[in-house]
């Protein structure tokens, strides 16, 4: 017989628990009495963009930030949550509602919180990054953030945005498609949301701090996690630290797969099953099935898994995928795929063959399947007459540090990051209301909060992937942005280095989707690269990783105006600076220019 069911074995959620039973409900959510719900109908139009005239439900939800305590890997710690439950809890809606979020900072320290790929047309008050779009949100405070849903349709995820304190404050995003319609493939039996994280014993902003202040790589995570539990492979391992999923033999299940990791690309896979991915980042994918696959940072994939192997146990995995020599935690977090029924469950869970750690082509060639669905309801708009071009050198460089005070890093220098040789430094002022300051002709003295001056390449060429020597080793330090202008066809080149550690970055916008149109290794080449593209059927993204020592294309319609900030989701690459701000300006009209702000914006100090 199975063992007794204990607290993580979990039933999933069957799909039709999502229809609406009245014009006003409430659902508990994700952390069951942690987040509520009311819904509410009526109309938005969203101006500037994919037009949603229909009805379209409004949503609330209370976010209250806390300490709790949780032992987990032989000890126990206090840390930053939402609602006192890890991961966080669930926001859940239909393609084309609305969310107000109230944010309730009941911590020591002030917080962001970012919705990670939605939009937000128009409306880049509530994205989210702290000092980009507004600045924190102190303890005792409240804001309320709008979250403005539109094309996007799927799993995405919200998570903090402020130093390191994503790694507790996280939780799921659930996009349906709209009432009267379906999903793009048979309907699946039942759905469960995996959110993979990252475990660490100390205090991750004393962490990121201290390694700050030091110059050296911060300390290394301690094991991951599937919805908050490490598996039993780690020390102080029981039926207590696995997360169960409990499943039926002949039933298809939807996977809402997050890498909310802090610092590793995964891969991910289950036991003699295999995997078929129909979407990512809230876009629709063609089908593909696949042993495992390979999910950075920030990252949400939608993956269909059908229970038909024989009854028994088998392993959910989670391991690491890091082709550098930074150091890099090793471990893998595991959870049970358990099939209901009786029968005699193995004495160890059958484990999936994940490709080894540093396995490039594996990731690879994963990564080059994806292919939008390109489908009559789901269609591709891919720029193809470019009237903005970006070359990006994206690098893992040094600070110098004097000889009487060395530093932790490399040469006894202090280490950063940068794009086009230009480390960010946050302001103390947020971007978003500078600019807006100056557009309004309010506020004109915060332009010395921000320059304009972020280049379209690097300082120089060089042999990015090759012996670079000591080539912009040592980065400038500034608050360069890029100015875009409305409605432009923009491609941006993210180019890899050999600069420091080299490896493989996955680069986020905000505010956007991106297709990605072209992929290689080593230097981009303006004359051959091209002809690799793929402008039929691209995959539809908000987070893609840069191979290493290699090279991505990415385009998009610049149609949503605002601040949005682009960094890599590499917490420790961004902690050191590897991001930048493109602020895409108004157009003529009145539905091409930002909205003004809300009321109750946090408060910023003095620039």
């Amino acid at each position: 017989m199975p063992p007794s069911i204990d607290s993580n074995e979990h039933q999933p959620r069957e799909e039709k628990s999502t229809k609406k039973k009245s014009l006003f409900s409430t659902r508990p959510e994700m952390g069951t009495g942690h987040g509520m719900l009311f819904a509410v109908m009526g109309l938005v139009v969203l101006h500037g963009w994919s037009l949603f005239p229909a009805l379209a439900t409004l949503h609330y939800y209370n976010f209250v930030l806390k300490e709790a305590n949780f032992t987990k890997l032989c000890s126990t710690k206090s840390m930053l949550t939402v609602n006192g439950s890890f991961p966080g809890p669930e926001i859940r809606v239909h393609k084309g509602d609305t969310a107000f979020v109230t944010v309730h900072n009941n911590g020591t320290y002030g917080v962001t919180i970012h919705w990670h790929g939605v939009k937000q047309p128009r409306n880049p008050w509530s994205d989210g990054p702290e000092n980009v779009t507004q600045c924190p949100i102190q303890p005792g405070r409240s804001f309320t953030q709008k979250i403005i849903f539109s094309d996007e349709e799927g799993t995405l995820w919200w998570h903090a945005h402020s130093d390191w304190s994503r790694a507790t404050v996280h939780g799921p995003i659930i996009i349906l498609p709209k009432p009267g319609t379906a999903y793009p493939y048979a309907k699946p039996d039942l759905e469960q949301t995996l959110v993979l994280g990252e475990w660490y014993k100390g205090d991750v902003m004393e962490i990121i701090t201290t390694a700050l202040s030091t110059g050296a790589d911060p300390v290394l995570s301690d094991g991951y996690t599937i919805n908050g539990q490490p598996g039993d492979l780690y020390n102080c391992s029981s039926n207590a630290t696995i997360f169960r999923m409990l499943v039926e033999y002949g039933k298809t299940y939807l996977l809402r797969t997050i890498n909310a990791v802090m610092n590793e690309e995964m891969f991910f896979g289950i036991a003699n099953h295999t995997l078929t991915v129909v979407g990512m980042d809230g876009a629709y994918l063609k089908p593909i099935t696949v042993e495992y696959v390979m999910i950075t940072p920030g990252q949400t994939m939608d993956i269909l898994v059908k229970a038909n192997r024989p009854r028994s146990h088998y392993y959910i995995e989670a391991s690491p995928f890091a082709d550098t020599n930074a150091p890099n935690d090793t471990s893998s977090t595991t959870a049970i795929f358990q099939y209901r029924g009786s029968y005699t469950p193995p004495a160890t869970p059958f484990l999936p063959s994940l490709p080894s750690i540093a396995n490039k082509s594996a990731a690879g060639n994963f990564t080059n399947l994806l292919r939008s669905l390109a489908s009559k309801d789901h269609p591709v708009n891919v720029p193809l007459n470019i009237t903005k071009r970006v070359f990006m050198a994206v690098s893992v460089n040094q600070d110098p540090c004097p000889a009487t005070a060395p530093c932790g890093g490399p040469n006894n220098n202090s280490l950063t990051a940068s794009m086009n040789n230009i480390s960010f430094a946050s302001p103390s002022i947020d971007i978003l209301q500078a600019y807006y300051g100056q557009l309004t002709k309010k506020n004109a003295y915060l332009k010395r909060v921000y320059n304009t001056t972020f280049p379209d390449k690097p300082p120089y060429m060089f042999n990015f992937t090759g012996d670079v020597g000591n080539n912009t080793l040592y980065p400038s330090h500034g608050t360069d942005v890029k100015m875009i202008k409305y409605g432009a066809a923009v491609e941006i080149i993210w180019q890899g280095t050999n600069i420091g550690a080299a490896e493989n970055h996955p680069m986020h916008l905000h505010g956007y989707n991106f297709y990605v149109v072209g992929m290689g290794d080593g230097n981009f080449d303006k004359k051959t690269s091209p002809s690799t593209y793929n402008l039929v059927d691209p995959p539809l993204v908000n987070t893609i990783g840069i191979p290493k020592k290699g090279w991505a294309t990415i385009r998009f319609f610049a149609n949503n105006p605002g601040v949005w900030f682009m960094h890599c989701h590499l917490e420790r690459h961004a902690s050191w600076g590897m991001a930048t701000v493109l602020i895409v300006e108004n157009g003529r009209t009145e539905d091409e220019r930002i909205l003004p702000p809300p009321g109750g914006m946090p408060a910023c100090s003095k620039p």
